[in-house]
C-alpha cells in the first residue's frame, strides 16, 4: 500500500474543499481567458477547438501518467501554474493550449485525489465537479463584458497551485496502476456514451426561454451534479439514476416551459458522479484514465456544435428520449461497477 500524505475524514474534506474551490476557479481564469483575451482573434475558432481538445480529450492518455506518478496533488497544482502562465503567452493558439492542458492536469489531480478519498462513495466526488460550471458561466459572462481585472484569474491560481501544493503534494495513495480487463470495455464504453449525450445534451437543448434562464440553468447544472453524489450514496448508484433520470424524461416533455426544464437539467446532471464513481470503481488501478476517458465523451459531445452540425434535439419528445436512453446505457454500464 503505498503512503498517503493526508488520512482520516476531516483531512478528506479539506482536500474536496479546496479542489472544489480551484475548480471553479480554474474553470473561471480558463472562459475568462478565452472570451476575454481570445475572442477578438481571428483564430478565436481554431484557438476553442485546441483548448476543449487539451482540456477534455488529452486527459485521457495524461491519466494513464498520472495513475502512475503518483503525485496528484503536484499535478493539480501544476494545472493551476499553467493556466496562469499561459495569460502571457504571447501567441493566440499556443495561450490556448497551454491552458488546456493546464486544464487537464487540475481535474485529473484533484479527480483521482477525490475519487480515492471517497472510497466507495460520490459524495465528494458531486461536490468537487459541481463548482466548475458556474465557474465557466460566470467566466464566460466577465470575459464577454466588462471583465474585471485579468490579473485576478492568474493570482488566484498561483495562491490556490501554492495551498494545493502543501495540503496534498506527498504520495498520493493511487492504487497500483493497471490496464482495464477485456471484460470491462465493453461497461466503460457503456458509460463513455453516457457521457457524449449528457454533453450533446448540454450543447444543444432546444429551449427558447434559456437565455433569460441562464443563471437558473447554470445553479440547476451545477447542483444537480453536487446532488447526485448525495443522492447515489444514500439509494445506490441504479436507484438513484433511475429516479433522476425517469424524473428528467418526465420534465423534458413539459422542457417548452423554463420551471419544467429548469427543473430537468437538474436531474439529468445527477448522474455525473455516479458515471465517474463507476467508471473508477471498473478500473480501480486506472483512477486517472477512467476521469480522462469520460472527459473524452464530453470532447465528443462539443464536436457537433463546434462543426454546426443539425441539432437533433427537436423537441420535447427528443430530450425525453435520450433521458431514457441514457438511464438504459447507465444501468448495463452499472451492473459490474456495483459488484
Amino acid at each position: 500500500m503505498r503512503a498517503t500524505n493526508c488520512a482520516g475524514g476531516e483531512a478528506v474534506g479539506r482536500k474536496t474543499a479546496l479542489y472544489s474551490a480551484a475548480h471553479f476557479w480554474v474553470d473561471f481564469s480558463c472562459a475568462l481567458l478565452l472570451f476575454g483575451m481570445l475572442s477578438g482573434e481571428a483564430v478565436f475558432g481554431l484557438c476553442t477547438l485546441l483548448y476543449n481538445f487539451c482540456a477534455f480529450a488529452l486527459q485521457m492518455p495524461l491519466g494513464l501518467a498520472a495513475d502512475r506518478l503518483n503525485r496528484n496533488g503536484l499535478l493539480a497544482a501544476l494545472g493551476c501554474g499553467m493556466i496562469a502562465a499561459a495569460y502571457l503567452v504571447p501567441w493566440p493558439a499556443a495561450m490556448a493550449v497551454t491552458a488546456g492542458v493546464g486544464n487537464a492536469l487540475f481535474h485529473l489531480g484533484g479527480g483521482i485525489d477525490v475519487l480515492n478519498g471517497g472510497g466507495k462513495r460520490a459524495a465528494a466526488l458531486g461536490v468537487f465537479v459541481s463548482p466548475g460550471a458556474a465557474g465557466l458561466a460566470l467566466g464566460g459572462l466577465w470575459g464577454r463584458g466588462d471583465a474585471p481585472p485579468l490579473w485576478l484569474g492568474p493570482l488566484g491560481l498561483l495562491v490556490l497551485a501554492a495551498a494545493i501544493g502543501r495540503v496534498c503534494g506527498g504520495a498520493s495513495g493511487n492504487a497500483p496502476p493497471e490496464l482495464p480487463a477485456a471484460d470491462r470495455c465493453g461497461r466503460l464504453a457503456l458509460l463513455l456514451f453516457v457521457v457524449v449525450l449528457r454533453s450533446y445534451m448540454g450543447m444543444n437543448q432546444p429551449f427558447s426561454w434559456k437565455g433569460d434562464w441562464l443563471l437558473a440553468l447554470t445553479l440547476a447544472l451545477a447542483l444537480g451534479k453536487a446532488a447526485g453524489g448525495f443522492a447515489m450514496d444514500r439509494l445506490g448508484p441504479r436507484r438513484a439514476s433511475a429516479w433522476s433520470l425517469g424524473a428528467a424524461a418526465a420534465l423534458y416533455l413539459g422542457a417548452a416551459l423554463p420551471l419544467p426544464g429548469t427543473a430537468a437539467v437538474f436531474l439529468f446532471n445527477m448522474t455525473m458522479p455516479v458515471t465517474l464513481w463507476a467508471a473508477a470503481r471498473l478500473l480501480p488501478g486506472a483512477k486517472g484514465f477512467a476521469f480522462g476517458l469520460l472527459t473524452f465523451g464530453l470532447f465528443l459531445g462539443f464536436l457537433p456544435s463546434y462543426l454546426s452540425w443539425p441539432n437533433l434535439l427537436s423537441g420535447p419528445w427528443v430530450c425525453a428520449a435520450l433521458a431514457l436512453g441514457s438511464l438504459g446505457l447507465l444501468l448495463s454500464g452499472l451492473r459490474e461497477a456495483e459488484c
